[in-house]
């Protein structure tokens, strides 16, 4: 089963999505306009979305969450809310609003990776979303992080509570249930790259890992949908052992899409150890830009209000992987960065139209 819903049956690259894959070299970056003078109002407003918005979203996968990664980008207008506003008032309104584009059921909270959040900053955004949104909440780096960051974010030294369960519990899971409840989709352990020294020691990190998970509480009770999901900046994890603690442990794999790790096929290897599982992505950056080029993508996507680099392989085999998932019954939750190809909520229109596509493709004909 499971062989042919992600197995070898996919499309080749087209010529276009070819050329989406030349050396950043063979893209110039597109030229600066002059600054337009901004004018804000005092309320967001979303945007009215068209006939042809409406019916896309309509004829996906119920069982498909498709998002992005926060939501506080002022270049979003016209994508997502109208007119122009800071990121100071797209952060206090800017949620309730993303939650209202028919395509957006989805969101990933990123500053809880970096601070962890209490139940009532949870529980304030569970209140500004609808009863059928879910949240992908990431685990704080307290946890995650095999060195302790400084204030440039850097790892300097060890860090004694890398994968603690007891800090795991208390200052990520128990607020997110509390604080989200049902909405409460995914719970993502982003473990950061690991120094190389610790590299050589992996059967000593997945039995901590096992531990880690093992002593989480369970999710269902408040959160039906609710997943673990481990994500990894290392390929060195992606092993048959990783997989057997991911599986022991009742928690899934995030396919992490970005250049640290192999490609998206050559992931999925782990997705057929688990299935069937729900499936939890995160599309974080394009991989031309290579594992460190976060600050690159930054500069070349600018405001992020449109597609500027295509990655047509990956999206189509991720509708693929999404299309088998569904059919199968199983939560779909899938986050796309603004790093991925320009514009995340431009990435999410066009996934969207390539699931329905592979949808209408595996159709029975009458």
């Amino acid at each position: 089963m499971q062989d042919d819903l992600f197995g070898d049956a996919l499309p080749k690259p087209s010529a276009e999505g070819a050329a989406a894959q030349a050396p950043l070299s063979q893209h110039p970056a597109p030229k600066e306009d002059p600054p337009a003078r901004r004018t804000r109002s005092g309320t967001v407003a979303p945007i009215a979305p068209d006939d042809a918005l409406t019916t896309l979203a309509a004829a996906l996968p119920a069982q498909l969450r498709l998002g992005t990664s926060s939501w506080t980008y002022p270049g979003w207008k016209g994508l997502v809310w109208e007119g122009e506003h800071s990121d100071a008032r797209l952060s206090k309104q800017g949620l309730a609003v993303y939650a209202q584009h028919p395509l957006m059921r989805t969101v990933s909270i990123d500053r809880s990776f970096y601070r962890p959040l209490t139940a009532s900053q949870f529980e304030r955004y569970a209140s500004q979303v609808p009863d059928d949104f879910r949240f992908v909440v990431k685990a704080p780096s307290v946890v995650t992080d095999a060195l302790v960051r400084s204030e440039d974010g850097r790892g300097r030294q060890p860090n004694p509570a890398f994968l603690s369960a007891e800090l795991a519990r208390s200052e990520c899971v128990e607020p997110a249930l509390q604080g989200l409840g049902h909405k409460l989709g995914a719970l993502v352990f982003q473990l950061s790259p690991l120094p190389l020294a610790q590299l050589d020691r992996m059967p000593m990190l997945l039995e901590r890992l096992r531990t880690m998970l093992l002593a989480l509480p369970a999710l269902a009770p408040t959160a039906p949908e609710g997943v673990i999901a481990v994500e990894v900046r290392d390929p060195e994890w992606l092993t048959p052992d990783f997989a057997a603690v991911l599986r022991e442990a009742g928690a899934t794999y995030c396919l992490g899409l970005h250049a640290k790790l192999p490609a998206l096929q050559e992931q999925l290897w782990i997705l057929r150890r688990l299935w069937p599982a729900p499936l939890v992505c995160r599309w974080n950056l394009h991989r031309r830009f290579g594992p460190f080029g976060y600050q690159e993508a930054l500069r070349r996507y600018g405001d992020f209000e449109a597609l500027q680099d295509p990655d047509l392989p990956t999206r189509a085999l991720l509708a693929h992987v999404i299309r088998g998932t569904a059919a199968a019954g199983l939560p779909c939750q899938v986050t796309i960065s603004n790093e991925a190809e320009g514009s995340a909520p431009a990435s999410v229109l066009a996934l969207a139209q390539e699931v329905l596509n592979v949808v209408d493709a595996a159709a029975p004909k009458a």
